[in-house]
């Protein structure tokens, strides 16, 4: 098919050749001569396969534009894969991310709670030590106040019983409790 492309289209260039004057097939005619060399070039590419060797090549050229396709659509399509995982790992970790922020406030919310319920048992306590604080001053204010009370009583009725009592009386009571000591210590 190919051969009888380049033989018609030799044939239409040469149509021109038919308008020059003189005999046609005569060797010094230009136009004749050049017509034979072109058929003579054009008859050692087909001898040597010319062609046939430009179509292979080309045939060779598209099979290599079309590896290369497939390459770079098998390359494409590896690179959506590694895409596709990539996302979904950062998915997981925006996931895991979120689940880590959470569990952080719940520990934090945690910890606030813990530490306001510290911070009650010891405001309770320090309360408890301070009322018993107060509670012992109180006491101790009472019995400083009975023992200077008893104080004063026993130093009034020690004025009151010098004046009343005489010092026979008074040598009695001394005898008296030295006795009663002596039982009770014997």
């Amino acid at each position: 098919m190919r051969t009888v492309l380049a033989i018609a289209l030799t044939l239409g260039a040469t149509s021109p050749a038919f308008a020059a004057s003189g005999p046609f097939f005569s060797m010094s005619n230009t136009n004749f001569v050049v017509l034979l060399g072109f058929l003579l070039f054009v008859g050692i590419l087909l001898f040597v396969k010319v062609p046939s060797l430009l179509g292979g090549q080309l045939d060779a050229r598209a099979e290599g534009i079309q590896k290369e396709l497939d390459e770079a659509r098998a390359l494409r399509e590896e690179a959506q894969t590694i895409l596709a995982s990539y996302e979904r790992k950062q998915q997981e970790v925006q996931a895991q991310a979120d689940r880590i922020v959470a569990a952080a406030r719940e520990d934090a919310a945690g910890a606030a709670e813990a530490a306001k319920a510290d911070l009650d048992t010891s405001i309770a306590r320090r309360l408890a030590a301070a009322e018993e604080q107060i509670a012992s001053a109180e006491a101790s204010a009472v019995k400083e106040v009975r023992d200077q009370a008893v104080s004063i009583a026993v130093a009034a009725a020690d004025q009151v019983i010098a004046k009343q009592m005489t010092a026979t009386e008074a040598n009695k009571l001394i005898d008296a409790a030295i006795t009663d000591v002596n039982e009770k210590l014997h």
